[in-house]
């Protein structure tokens, strides 16, 4: 059974910085790309990075381009996401993603999603 596990989500201030993590089991890790997207009260949910099996290629929504950045460790079975220069627009529930295909920023091209994390991010 496949489990992807958010952790790191919290309250913060504005230019405050949070380490999202997420924890995978039941799967090839390695061998799946990933994701980071994210959801607001009453939004759709959005994009927010995604990196290839090796970590090599990244792709950034232009929102969170200079601020975030995506990371993996696959000895670990472990995605990461550091958020610095957080923004109150930030605020929304993260989510981690995993699909064995292609770098992608569309939610239906992943197979499998955690139940989420929420950021919180004050003015």
């Amino acid at each position: 059974q496949v489990q992807l596990v958010e952790s790191g989500g919290g309250l913060v201030q504005a230019g405050g910085s949070l380490r999202l993590s997420c924890a995978a089991s039941g799967l090839a890790f390695s061998r799946h790309f990933m994701g980071w997207f994210r959801q607001a009260p009453g939004k759709e949910r959005e994009f927010v990075a995604a990196i290839t099996w090796t970590g090599s290629v990244t792709d950034n929504a232009d929102s969170v381009k200079g601020r975030f950045t995506i990371s993996r460790d696959n000895a670990n079975n472990s995605l990461y996401l550091q958020m610095n220069s957080l923004k109150p627009e930030d605020t929304a529930v993260y989510f981690c993603a995993a699909n064995p295909h292609l770098l992608s920023r569309t939610t239906a091209r992943y197979d499998y999603w955690g139940q989420g994390t929420q950021v919180t991010v004050s003015p």
